[in-house]
């Protein structure tokens, strides 16, 4: 048995924020504590009365650092950590001139070993303890990954990517491959350890309706294991998607004909909406998940979070390296403020830090398991510190409230920010 007793001021969600001023919805103590025991938390409150059950636990202070739930990636690209930052093209042409010869090098497995720690360590360096991935075409790389995270017993959700045309040989699969390789990793992986498989069709254009029936069939036999996807990302794309499904209503159907849309169903992006579309996504409670930095980057255009809460859809927030620039979810929070700012919506702190944490962990439909600081979830553990940097702590001479706090977090911080990630009760900074 191990077990560790962390002090430092505690923030942690039950519910999303109305409002800044909606203190019903979190607890904030200046003097917490979380008893963490074989990898999970089995006590959190006051200090004082947390340490009252383990009177001899080893305490690691982290005074006045700022412990939260470990942020959660509902979006991002395995495969792209050498391509984040490549110049000058929107999606389409981004993906074929960088993303696809960087996604073909994953073939070789060794070299899916390899960049598989690095992506892992550069999550947890910024604060990330769940990320739902996208892995490469190749049965090797989604090998790779999982297994990475299994040696850190971290929680990860992936899957290979299902694409059978317009792209390079070197990433294209078959129908019936496509099939064969996910059914053998869901029996591997999914549900083992803290693993959970994903359905992963690319997106519309990468797949043939003969691909489709095989994504249509591996939901149909796995209706545990999450689907994620794109949609409406780009004009381009939506375009050549009704050239390629000229029988669909709109890029949505596509998703709709073929039985991928639901509660465990992740749509990236979901820009440029329909309002039949947006109707859809309600009836079935499909999941858009909002990625700002990659919005902006590749100059795609501006989510509609209002819009879409207003009809009750619930949207996940996500980095999407390697389209996205940051693996950071603070500076995701940082760009997603200011998008919304763009189109007269709000996104006040106490919100936006319970989105990375509860929030994604709810659209997951797992806040019995992580996204909280509560009793019985999983240690995954962010130590926050808010004078990371010479501007932060110039700015923090002046802050007198935690949203306030908060928000300079959001805006000015980065990994810099990030004192400890802990991983199942394991510190990962400095390991």
């Amino acid at each position: 048995m191990t077990e560790t007793l962390l002090r430092g001021r505690l923030l942690t969600f039950h519910r999303e924020p109305l409002e800044s001023s909606d203190t019903e919805a979190h607890t904030y103590l200046e003097d917490g504590g979380i008893l963490v025991r074989d990898g999970l938390i089995v006590a959190s409150g006051p200090f004082a009365e947390v340490v009252r059950e383990a009177p001899e636990v080893e305490v690691v202070d982290h005074r006045p650092g700022l412990m939260m739930a470990g942020f959660i990636d509902m979006h991002i690209h395995f495969p792209q950590v050498q391509v984040v930052a490549s110049w000058g093209a929107q999606l389409l042409d981004w993906l074929n001139n960088y993303t696809f010869p960087a996604e073909g090098e994953y073939a070789n497995a060794q070299h899916s070993r390899a960049m598989a720690r690095q992506f892992c360590s550069l999550l947890t360096d910024h604060g990330t303890t769940t990320a739902v991935a996208f892995c490469s075409v190749h049965k090797a790389s989604a090998e790779a990954l999982f297994s990475e995270a299994a040696d850190r017993n971290m929680r990860m959700i992936a899957g290979k990517t299902m694409m059978d045309r317009n792209a390079p040989e070197a990433v294209l699969d078959t129908p019936q491959s496509s099939y064969d390789d996910s059914k053998a990793l869901i029996a591997d992986w999914h549900g083992k350890g803290r693993a959970s498989y994903a359905i992963t069709p690319r997106f519309a254009i990468t797949s043939t309706p003969e691909q489709m029936e095989m994504a249509r069939s591996l939901a149909a036999e796995h209706p545990d294991c999450y689907i994620q996807t794109h949609l409406s990302e780009n004009h381009a794309e939506i375009a050549f998607t009704a050239e390629l499904y000229p029988e669909a209503r709109d890029y949505l159907d596509v998703y709709e004909t073929y039985g991928l849309l639901g509660p465990r169903s992740l749509l990236g992006h979901a820009i440029h909406l329909k309002e039949r579309e947006i109707g859809a996504m309600a009836e079935t409670g499909t999941h858009p998940v909002f990625c700002p930095t990659s919005n902006l980057f590749l100059g795609s255009g501006l989510f509609d979070d209002a819009g879409l809460r207003a009809r009750g859809i619930t949207s996940g927030i996500a980095t999407d390296i390697g389209g996205g620039t940051s693996y950071s979810m603070l500076q995701t929070l940082n760009e997603g403020y200011k998008i919304l700012q763009l189109q007269d919506q709000k996104l006040h702190a106490l919100r936006a830090f319970h989105w990375i944490t509860r929030g994604n962990a709810e659209v997951l439909g797992m806040t019995d398991w992580i996204g909280t600081l509560d009793a019985g979830t999983e240690a995954d553990i962010v130590v926050l510190d808010p004078r990371a940097t010479p501007a932060m702590a110039l700015r923090m001479e002046k802050v007198e409230t935690l949203a306030d706090e908060l928000f300079v977090l959001q805006i000015m911080g980065d990994d810099r920010s990030i004192a400890q990630t802990y991983v199942a009760g394991v510190p990962q900074k400095g390991a």
